[in-house]
């Protein structure tokens, strides 16, 4: 037995990449300490359809969802190599970074691919165009060598940035997306499905660990599980449409009382931002529910109450995953507690559809089987 444990763990190793996640400050609360957060929410207010789930035009990248990116590890691109801090992301499935062709303000600020120092790089003659609801990407299309951890993906698909549209102050050089082939505004194959064509992964499956509150500890790993950062097995969801990272849930209810999801409906499972959104008019009676108060254009609640509010539980298939007010809530480093819930207009007819950002998925220990077709959730240690 101990040398079949021994013999395990080598093939874990030898399959299996570990990617450190680094927990950084969001847009978010950056605009908050100085004041900005208003106007900025002011000046870039979402109108769009909440019902993601019936659009195969779009991903989700709004603007507002890049207050909330908290999470970025490296890659590198090109020969020799050029790193880049991302977001492995699997709401979206294009794949791009800022490079040195940008001439928008917003490029300065980060890293930028240099096209010309990599001799691995070849031109597609393609330009490269991703719309978002408050901005957008106005590049062009490369082949070039991508590296995660030991896995090489060779003559990956990317956009370079020529032009940026509301993408002045985040955080990240650059979005890897891990969501399926069909998601793709570009139409590019993504890295992910690259690197299972090329041989590189023995196991279609890539799983998120995000720690809470601390800067490091958090991992994205590919090729296989760690188990050792979960608890009791993973209980698996299928795929309710191979897009999104979309599946279906029975319910939603705090206290025993159905606050969501009344005849069943569609979660998300969203790594690019933080926040649990779903339906206005549901979301609403949630912030009455907790007692937020619309402050400006932010829910507020009294932090003296947090541990009198119920925890809200998100039923899928057929299991219970309860998110505390603890999760819920958010306290800044002022001391100003914040809901975490947020609204979306809702399309008369169309499916009922929620995003469980990184409140959900710092809880719950996340797998993406690409082979199945479904996703895995264990609560995180």
């Amino acid at each position: 037995m101990k040398w079949f444990g021994i013999l395990s763990l080598v093939a874990l190793s030898d399959c299996l990449v570990i990617i450190p996640l680094t927990k950084v400050k969001t847009m978010r609360e950056t605009f908050r300490e100085k004041n900005l957060l208003t106007n900025f929410l002011d000046d870039n207010t979402d109108n769009r359809a909440q019902n993601v789930a019936d659009d195969r035009n779009t991903t989700l990248h709004p603007l507002k969802n890049h207050l909330d990116v908290a999470y970025l590890g490296n890659i590198t691109i090109g020969t020799p190599p050029q790193e880049f801090s991302v977001v492995f992301h699997t709401g979206s499935s294009d794949f791009w970074v800022h490079s040195t062709h940008c001439y928008s303000a917003a490029c300065r600020k980060h890293k930028l691919f240099n096209p010309h120092l990599s001799t691995t790089c070849r031109l597609s003659g393609r330009p490269f165009n991703l719309k978002y609801t408050s901005g957008g990407i106005d590049g062009f299309l490369v082949y070039d060598t991508i590296r995660i951890g030991k896995f090489i993906d060779l003559g990956q698909a990317l956009g370079l940035s020529q032009k940026l549209i509301g993408f002045t102050n985040c955080v990240f050089d650059g979005v890897l997306g891990l969501g399926f082939p069909s998601l793709s505004q570009a139409g590019i194959i993504p890295v992910f499905d690259n690197l299972k064509t090329q041989g590189m992964i023995s196991q279609p499956v890539f799983a998120f660990y995000l720690s809470n509150g601390k800067e490091n500890g958090s991992v994205m790993m590919f090729g296989g599980v760690d188990h050792s950062y979960h608890k009791g097995e993973l209980k698996w969801i299928p795929v309710s449409r191979t897009h999104f990272w979309q599946i279906t849930m029975n319910r939603i209810t705090m206290n025993g009382r159905t606050v969501g999801c009344f005849n069943g409906c569609q979660g998300i499972l969203d790594t690019g931002g933080s926040m649990l959104l779903g339906p206005m008019e549901l979301v609403n009676t949630i912030q009455k529910l907790i007692r937020a108060r619309l402050i400006g254009l932010e829910y507020m609640v009294p932090c003296s109450i947090i541990r009198q509010l119920p925890s809200i539980i998100f039923t899928i298939n057929g299991n219970d995953y309860p998110v505390p007010a603890e999760a819920y809530i958010w306290k800044s480093p002022q001391g100003i507690c914040f809901s975490t819930f947020g609204g979306r207009t809702q399309i008369w007819r169309q499916t009922e559809t929620w995003i469980l950002g990184d409140v959900f998925l710092r809880l719950y220990f996340s797998v993406y089987d690409r082979g199945n077709n479904r996703i895995g959730l264990a609560p995180a240690v």
